[in-house]
């Protein structure tokens, strides 16, 4: 499959709405720092139809060095994050996944896992769940619907088995169960052009079909799907970008903007550029910064770089990698 280039799709995301129409919101960062996002490369051992980081197997060569691992390292200890979220990729197939998470909660910061579930049931990594039980650590993970039908019409034929195979681990260890301390997060994007428009009905109907197989989850979390990489090549292909940009822009949410990611989190790449986000990050759009001397005082008050991208996180309930930011999915006609 062709891939679109970060100035390609920097390009057909300002080309597909008029000028007037173009994102205006002027953010600006917290003064303190919540996330320290480390993207560890592109190496995954899937390959989604909806990934915004055009990860796959074919990746290996994008795994973040040695070098910048130390320096992200030390940058916990100088920034002193709440949270430091691991994503990819799959960030468990890297090399030092397990250093960074140790020296994360030695620190005291919570750790995140931005797991896609399968990679858990490889045999290398048979005592990878084990670890992260033990480390506490928290775990997002990718199920896109509570049905097999759109989880493998995303994710690949036979993903939906793998994951309630996964999350049935991560059960009996504890993840989600009440009182354990243990963390499980699923994380859902919608199908196509469709908003994530999650509501109180429809987290019930996710605990009944799963706990139906045998699954049990602390919390549901939706993404609307991004308008950069394979998602915005296949609005090329079928000549639906505009349609899209137009609807993520029409259901912009002014409510949606003070929660969203970029004005709490610093995002690494696996070559040790910063960016303000994880999708500014694919875009090639970084910060005048330096990873291994970035400080607090660098980061409080600053502009944030927006785009036309910045639609998929402002549009109806909000999206960010915590899921909605706003509680109610009003839009504006203008921002």
């Amino acid at each position: 499959m062709a891939s679109l280039s970060a100035q390609q799709q920097r390009e057909l995301l300002q080309s597909h709405l008029p000028a007037e129409d173009s994102f205006r919101a002027s953010l600006q960062r917290q003064s303190s720092l919540q996330v320290l996002q480390l993207n560890l490369g592109r190496l995954c051992n899937m390959r989604c139809s909806h990934c915004h980081v055009d990860a796959g197997p074919d990746q290996a060569h994008t795994q973040m060095p040695e070098a910048v691992v130390q320096q992200c390292l030390d940058a916990m200890e100088r920034l002193k994050p709440e949270l430091v979220d691991l994503t990819g990729g799959a960030p468990e197939l890297h090399q030092s996944f397990r250093q960074l998470v140790r020296h994360a909660r030695s620190l005291g910061c919570r750790v995140i896992d931005r797991c896609n579930l399968t990679v858990l049931l490889l045999p290398a990594l048979a005592d990878l769940a084990p670890f992260l039980a033990e480390q506490q650590v928290e775990i997002v993970a990718s199920l896109p619907a509570p049905e097999e039908l759109s989880t493998d019409a995303q994710r690949g034929d036979g993903t939906w088995q793998a994951s309630l195979e996964a999350l049935r681990l991560l059960n009996r260890l504890g993840y989600g169960q009440d009182g354990s301390g243990l963390e499980l997060t699923l994380m859902s994007n919608p199908a196509g052009e469709e908003l994530q428009q999650l509501t109180p009905c429809d987290e019930i109907r996710w605990r009944k079909t799963l706990a139906e197989m045998g699954v049990a989850f602390n919390h549901l979390i939706g993404l609307n799907n991004m308008p950069i990489a394979r998602f915005l090549l296949e609005l090329e292909e079928q000549q639906r970008t505009t349609t899209y940009l137009q609807r993520l822009r029409q259901a912009y949410n002014p409510c949606s903007v003070s929660g969203l990611m970029c004005r709490s989190t610093l995002s690494v790449s696996a070559k040790g550029e910063l960016f303000d986000c994880d999708f500014n990050q694919m875009l090639e759009m970084p910060l005048p910064l330096n990873l291994a001397s970035v400080g607090l005082d660098d980061l409080g008050g600053r502009e944030i770089i927006t785009g036309n991208q910045c639609y998929g996180c402002t549009a109806g309930q909000g999206s960010s990698c915590s899921g909605a930011t706003a509680t109610s999915a009003a839009s504006s006609s203008s921002n």
